[in-house]
């Protein structure tokens, strides 16, 4: 698998730019956009043919009083109508649809994005990747609709121009020269509209990120009292997005309301110098009629097009942040070497360590020499919870800019193939990550499907009252986030799923903190257990008790540097540091 692979489409690279974003909407789309332009200008066409036709009736039907042109008129004026009818309904659905079909696909690319295998480093929280891929998706999509409806309404003020030129030829020259300096003055407050809409976004992403961390740790805010200030951290964030989306609101408004003065003031310029025509004589009544009628009409394509470039703006806006998360840089980037099969059993000293850091450094830690055997549980104290997080991440190979050298199997961890190295090294993190189903669904991580598995994994676990419990026993619902289980039962479903996967190499990140002490024995012995009877190695990082007294050995980090090194009863014994951490 190679680093680009399932960013988007394989044949497809990502958008660098927004403008790239833009141009690739367009170019996916354009046999319908083509379509839905064609009939959508047919429908302006049949609006400017409106005030011809009435005009033309009066001069050839009523004027002369013939019933003959009359029958014909009133028959072409409603085939007319038909046409434009017909015209803008299928304009419509084909341009709505566009849009819809485009809004997916950047949604799915945007999950695409967020669940490779290969992570990615935008930057962007939980909360403003939930927001890019749903508004800012919908509203990048518009981008193609407005290039169809733009096209219509162009069409609609040429085909004006052109009635009027024949009609009068100063009239005509008059709307060529004043419409394009009317629109270019339009596009001014534009711009202004681009960055509300895009300051707008941002502050409603960073809301819907709060929130989301907030639902997310409600039982513990609750449980240390935070509620309060948990509270006015959102009422403060979420009073930011009100401000920024009034301030959209109102640049939205100043422009609506320009757009429409100005098509109003035309179309008054308009029919003032059609209506001095027609008393100087130079403009039949039905001309006239004609004249005044299509006056009236362009305001609703000068107005059309002001929309456009409302719409532009804000599609503009909402591309940026779409490409910021679509070509944002992989979070790792493996190699293609294979590791070599089984990596289990008894360890032996003289033997090539399964898992070796040496004069490893990434973020906090600075020299670290660790290894692991098969067979081995190993445990790992951190004094620093942020060197617990990047040895987390060094060992699952997501530290890119890591110094000295981490290996697998003596295999550089940059050169394994992400695939192979998954299958190896199973790194089972603090954040639990359920999902709704059932609870086999949660622990089932592979083909194997035996029941046998999944219960001893569970008996390790500490956890097979959630089977022996419920009715339905393997089979009984999960909720999303697994909020209908308590702390310690969904941190159990997610170690008992880790211990069936069974991996030759384990890492633990506290995957006891949220159960009792009774609970955390068991639990410890369980683990030890099972791991030494399948010969996996077992990394801890942890600073229970119960789990180190059952490693073979543990080492003591602090300050990003390996301090200490011993079985548990000896470093009580000798190191009052580490009796201070894990005896309190």
């Amino acid at each position: 698998m190679t680093a680009a692979e399932g960013r988007t489409a394989p044949d497809e690279p990502p958008p660098t730019d927004a403008a790239a974003l833009r141009s690739r909407t367009l170019r996916r789309h354009r046999g319908p956009i083509a379509l839905g332009a064609f009939f959508l200008s047919l429908h302006q066409l049949c609006e400017v043919l409106v005030p011809v036709a009435i005009g033309l009736t009066i001069d050839l039907a009523v004027a002369t009083g013939d019933v003959v042109a009359l029958a014909w008129c009133v028959g072409g004026l409603a085939l007319l109508f038909t046409v434009l009818a017909l015209a803008y309904r299928t304009g419509a659905r084909l341009t709505l649809g566009v849009a819809e079909r485009e809004a997916h696909l950047l949604r799915l690319e945007s999950a695409h994005r967020v669940l490779h295998p290969h992570g990615e480093r935008s930057g962007l929280r939980s909360g403003e990747i939930l927001a890019v891929a749903t508004s800012d998706a919908d509203q990048a999509a518009s981008y193609a609709r407005a290039w169809a409806i733009g096209i219509g309404q162009v069409t609609a003020i040429v085909a004006t121009t052109v009635v009027l030129l024949s009609i009068d030829v100063p009239l005509g020259l008059g709307v060529l020269v004043g419409l394009p300096l009317m629109l270019l003055a339009l596009r001014f407050p534009a711009a202004r509209i681009t960055r509300r809409t895009e300051d707008k976004q941002a502050t409603a992403a960073r809301a819907t990120a709060v929130a989301t961390d907030l639902v997310g740790g409600l039982r513990v805010l609750m449980g240390i009292g935070a509620r309060r200030d948990a509270a006015l951290r959102y009422r403060e964030v979420s009073d930011r997005a009100l401000t920024a989306s009034v301030g959209a609101a109102a640049s939205n408004g100043v422009y609506t309301g320009l757009v429409t003065a100005a098509g109003a003031v035309f179309l008054a310029c308009v029919a003032g110098a059609s209506g001095w025509m027609a008393l100087q004589g130079r403009l039949t009544v039905g001309e006239l009629v004609i004249v005044v009628g299509l006056a009236q009409f362009l305001a609703e394509p000068i107005k059309g097009l002001g929309m456009v470039g409302q719409l532009f703006a804000i599609a503009k806006a909402s591309a940026r942040r779409m490409v910021r998360l679509l070509g944002a840089p992989d979070a790792v980037t493996p190699g293609d070497r294979e590791l070599p099969t089984p990596l289990r059993g008894e360890g032996d000293p003289e033997e090539e360590p399964i898992l070796a850091l040496r004069g490893a450094g990434h973020r906090t830690l600075d020299d670290v020499d660790l290894t692991l055997r098969r067979g081995e549980l190993v445990g790992v104290l951190t004094t620093d919870p942020r060197d617990a997080e990047a040895l987390v991440d060094l060992l699952s190979g997501r530290a890119n800019e890591a110094r000295g050298a981490t290996t697998v199997g003596g295999i550089p961890i940059e050169e394994l193939d992400l695939a192979s190295l998954r299958r190896t090294v199973l790194v089972e993190e603090h954040g639990v990550s359920l999902f709704e189903g059932t609870l086999r669904s949660n622990l089932v991580t592979g083909p194997d499907h035996d029941e046998t598995r999944l219960m001893t994994a569970l008996e390790a676990a500490a956890a097979t009252e959630l089977v022996d419990g419920h009715p339905d026993g393997l089979d009984r619902p999960v909720r999303d986030r697994a909020t209908d289980l308590s702390g310690g039962q969904r941190q159990r479903v997610a170690l008992a799923r880790a211990l069936a996967a069974d991996p030759p190499v384990l890492v633990l990140h506290d995957p006891t903190t949220a159960v009792d002490a009774v609970t955390e024995e068991a639990i410890a012995q369980g683990v030890a257990t099972l791991r030494a009877a399948r010969g996996g190695a077992t990394l801890v990082i942890a600073s229970s008790p119960a789990l180190l007294a059952r490693a073979d050995r543990v080492l003591v980090l602090r300050e990003g540097r390996i301090h200490a090194e011993g079985t548990h009863t000896r470093l009580v014994e000798d190191d009052p540091h580490y009796r201070e951490a894990v005896l309190r």
